[in-house]
């Protein structure tokens, strides 16, 4: 072949204007997180406010994730009948109308629906990012490099909420720190339509409104049977829920194997690359999550950090996986993706280690240098897991792939404070219950058994001697519950490293600078190459699809 006609062939290389819409469409990449970490922080003043029980507070926090992980795949499908750039722009303004309901909650009740808002906008937002994407770079290796710094932006969300969230504390109400994402909406509204191209299928397939209904009942059914029954015991009417959330999900599956046009293509999962990567992102996003959730309020409640202090503590975790996101395309120079995913687990496994060493008396060191290191050994799973996925599924399923690989984050998120919180709470009320000093007023001793922020702020109005004693037993049961919540995620992660080890022989993927011959040695279309932005953008040309700008 001659040079000529190799450079006929070789993808177009992004130019500036691509790499400026990157920056544009990482906006909501970051203030997905956002919205997540300063709503942890948050939870201390929340409680003062607001009283939400220990349920309700798990609601407020994780309905959030689990609306977007419910229509992800719907919005996927959305955006490829009325525009991806049209839906995202939809999609924030949704997003800054309910950041302002939420930020002016003066309810639980109200605080959760705003939070459902959030999520059905954000759904919008992620699948129609990622596949603009793909659409925008073409060649392999920036591919990669691009969406290396799109997950990183999660992080980096997660890196600048607890300190712009911690300042906004200190100053103003709880809600306040929701309008962060205001302007940055605003912003997206401005430079999207000016910087993104336009992508839509014109003979997209038809929408079976039963799948969607079946895939958004099973998953909210499920888990708010799971949450009743880590709070309150077993009981009939919550088993009840969640056998018919599982039925309904069993119902999903069957239904998609019929339907000429399903919203998830059930022959995906047969591929083990795809189905290893998918897991062991979700679990290690699980992980990630649920022990976050814990350790905010544990800095503040348990430690007596304020907002701004409890930011600051845990900036070495958020930058931590700002680091190990960035570094893991590099790390494919010297060796194969399933082995930098498996290091990167282990060593997120000594973090919850050390994160086990945490006691009430202890200061917020060890919960740092926890963070630093589950957060630096767990984001290579993500990059690289979603890249592996991404390239393991033939060109015309990368659509589909894409919003699932986003469902699997959001899942793993959601799930990760919804089973972790409910169990790290049924823990902590065990131990609550049986050592609460005597003389302590009814209605005092049941808001202490609900939550630790319930505690708090029920022990701040007891007299000076029984809160003394009433705060230390709290406080001793909530760090009790942090300590078994870090072993069960520690070995939940050596698990997923086990899982990543299957993938060591999967080709390697195409890293900044190397392997050499990682995609050269393929044509377009084959594994190595990816040929993925056909599957996005490709297939729509050859289908008769226009694009514009």
């Amino acid at each position: 072949m001659t040079e000529e006609e190799s450079t006929a062939l070789s993808p177009a290389r992004a130019g500036r204007r691509e790499w400026t819409a990157l920056g544009v469409l990482s906006l909501p990449a970051m203030l997905i997180t956002l919205d997540n970490t300063v709503l942890h922080l948050a939870v201390p003043h929340l409680n003062a406010s607001l009283n939400p029980s220990g349920l309700q507070l798990l609601w407020a926090v994780d309905i959030y994730s689990f609306l977007i992980a419910s229509l992800l795949i719907i919005a996927g499908t959305l955006g490829d009948r009325v525009g991806r750039r049209r839906l995202l722009l939809i999609g924030a303004v949704g997003f800054g109308v309910a950041s302002l309901l939420t930020a002016f909650s003066n309810s639980a009740e109200m605080l959760i629906v705003s939070r459902a808002l959030l999520g059905i906008a954000g759904a919008t937002l992620t699948p129609s990012s990622m596949s603009l994407i793909r659409n925008l770079f073409h060649d392999p290796r920036q591919r990669t490099v691009a969406l290396s710094v799109w997950i990183t932006c999660f992080l980096v969300g997660g890196a600048i909420g607890p300190l712009v969230g911690g300042v906004m504390l200190e100053h103003f109400w709880w809600g306040s720190v929701f309008l962060l994402s205001v302007p940055a909406m605003v912003l997206l509204l401005i430079l999207g339509p000016v910087l993104l191209p336009e992508y839509r299928d014109p003979r997209p397939g038809t929408i079976d409104f039963a799948s969607m209904g079946l895939l958004v009942l099973s998953l909210l059914a499920s888990v708010y049977g799971l949450k009743k029954l880590a709070v309150e015991g077993v009981a009939a009417v919550p088993a009840l829920v969640l056998l018919a959330g599982l039925a309904l999900g069993v119902l999903f599956v069957l239904r998609q194997r019929g339907l000429t046009h399903p919203l998830i293509d059930m022959g995906l999962f047969r591929e083990r690359t795809f189905s290893a990567s998918l897991g062991s992102m979700g679990l290690a996003l699980f992980v990630m999550s649920g022990s976050q959730f814990f350790i905010a309020q544990y800095l503040q409640m348990v430690v007596g950090l304020s907002p701004l202090e409890a930011g600051l503590a845990s900036l070495p975790g958020s930058l931590g996986g700002v680091a190990g996101s960035l570094l893991a395309p590099v790390a494919l120079r010297w060796m194969r993706a399933a082995y930098v995913m498996t290091a990167g687990l282990a060593v997120a496994g000594a973090g919850f280690v050390v994160l086990a060493q945490a006691g009430a008396d202890s200061g917020p060191a060890t919960v740092m240098v926890a963070l630093g290191l589950l957060n630096v050994g767990v984001s290579p799973t993500v990059v690289l897991g979603t890249d592996m996925m991404l390239n393991s599924a033939p060109p015309e399923k990368a659509g589909a792939v894409s919003a699932i690989s986003d469902t699997s984050h959001e899942l793993g998120l959601g799930l990760g404070i919804a089973v972790l919180g409910s169990v790290g709470g049924a823990v902590y009320r065990d131990q609550v219950s049986g050592e609460l000093p005597a003389g302590l007023p009814e209605g005092a001793a049941a808001s202490i058994k609900d939550s630790i922020g319930n505690a708090v702020d029920e022990i701040s109005r007891l007299p000076e001697g029984l809160a003394a004693a009433a705060l230390d037993v709290a406080r001793e049961a909530f760090t009790h519950s942090l300590v078994l919540v870090s072993v069960a995620c520690g070995v939940l992660t050596l698990l997923t490293a086990f899982m990543t080890l299957g993938l060591r022989k999967v080709p390697a993927l195409a890293g900044p600078g190397g392997p050499e011959g990682a995609a050269e040695s393929e044509g377009p279309g084959q594994p190595g190459q990816s040929g993925k932005d056909d599957g996005a953008s490709g297939e729509l040309q050859e289908a008769g699809g226009r694009t514009t700008d």
